[in-house]
């Protein structure tokens, strides 16, 4: 995959005039209103970029080549999700190419469901770690010891701190959990939350995990934060929805634009 990363970069240095990038961030489709903070946008269509995920999901999302506070910045608009397709590998290319810009550090989002009584919904928890016992792994079926690497500190622990100090600065509170990964579109059953809370997991959720692994792969520190949404089947009253318009869920991705922006900038 390398060339197609390479070709990637050079399309996107092209487009942007655009030398090292300081940072990338993640959105799914339900976050994209965090990327108003960019400034000076430069925009390209994912279908433009080879190797970027080119799914019913993605098909029109974009990359923003950007400044945030005069830091230069990649904003993703759009991820794939491994129950869109199958394959959790999908956004290895996209990946890759921040390597070649030389990004230096990752800021994915996504939302969850929790597990915890302190993590209500709304919440905002920085990953710590994360356990996935679907047997699947985005690296499968790419030959080479690169892709044999161990995960210690996967949830870079220097830009751990540097959200818990963002956080305070920006008057945002953050908690910090462990992390599910389940393959969805459907919410986990009661039995499912009370294994995962057994196992040592405080959120549920369907994405992130495959990007940190994928950024690890690729050397690439890396920092997941979830938006509680409900509590899980089974626990504390818990009923998840698929409706992120709710109240305390539009309060955590508003706490969240403004995480991310003073993440950016606090370098």
């Amino acid at each position: 995959m390398a060339n197609t990363a390479q070709d990637a970069a050079e399309i996107i240095k092209s487009r942007s005039g655009l030398g090292m990038v300081e940072a990338a961030v993640i959105l799914g489709r339900s976050f994209y209103s965090v990327a108003e903070f960019a400034e000076n946008p430069i925009v390209i269509r994912y279908a433009d970029l080879p190797g970027f995920p080119q799914t019913p999901s993605t098909h029109d999302s974009e990359l923003l080549v950007c400044t945030i506070d005069a830091i230069p910045t990649l904003v993703l608009k759009g991820r794939t999700n491994f129950h869109e397709s199958g394959d959790p590998s999908l956004m290895a290319g996209a990946i890759e190419t921040m390597t070649h810009l030389g990004v230096r550090s990752i800021f994915s989002t996504t939302f969850a469901t929790s597990a915890n009584a302190d993590l209500v919904p709304g919440s905002l928890v920085a990953i710590t770690d994360h356990i996935d016992l679907k047997g699947v792994n985005p690296l499968i079926g790419n030959a080479g010891d690169k892709n044999s690497i161990n995960m210690n500190d996967v949830y870079d622990k220097r830009l751990l701190r540097r959200m818990k100090i963002s956080a305070a600065g920006a008057g945002v509170s953050i908690h910090e959990g462990v992390l599910m990964w389940f393959s969805g579109p459907s919410f986990e059953t009661a039995a499912e939350v009370k294994m995962a809370r057994t196992l040592g997991a405080d959120l549920m959720g369907h994405s992130l995990a495959p990007e940190a692994i994928l950024a690890r792969r690729f050397a690439i520190p890396f920092a997941g934060i979830a938006v509680v949404t409900d509590f899980g089947a089974g626990f504390s009253g818990g009923a998840p929805s698929g409706d992120y318009s709710r109240g305390p869920v539009v309060a955590g991705v508003v706490a969240l634009k403004r995480l991310v922006r003073a993440f950016v900038k606090n370098r």
